[in-house]
């Protein structure tokens, strides 16, 4: 039973980390477009609505991933405090 409940976990977890990927790429598609489509009188983009949709996905990419990056370090920084304080409580063993 107790697998049974560990893949129903692990399946809502991989259903959470989709819709959160979905909304994600959900905002960075209307930002994108909100800021770069000014022109719907033709079927196709401008060179000048093509550049500005790549260089807001490319700058949100590099975004995403130094956030990512920070946080990883932060994390690092937690678990490294963590690690002291318990071998300070447990008398510097």
């Amino acid at each position: 039973m107790a697998f049974m409940q560990q893949q129903q976990q692990q399946q809502q977890m991989q259903i959470k980390e989709f819709r959160d990927f979905l909304s994600s790429y959900n905002r960075l598609t209307e930002s994108c477009f909100t800021d770069c489509i000014k022109d719907f009188t033709g079927r196709k983009l401008s060179d000048k609505e093509s550049k500005c949709a790549s260089n807001c996905m490319e700058k949100y990419l590099k975004m995403t991933m130094r956030v990512s990056q920070r946080f990883q370090e932060y994390q690092v920084q937690q678990n490294e405090g963590l690690m002291a304080a318990k071998q300070a409580a447990m008398g510097g063993h």
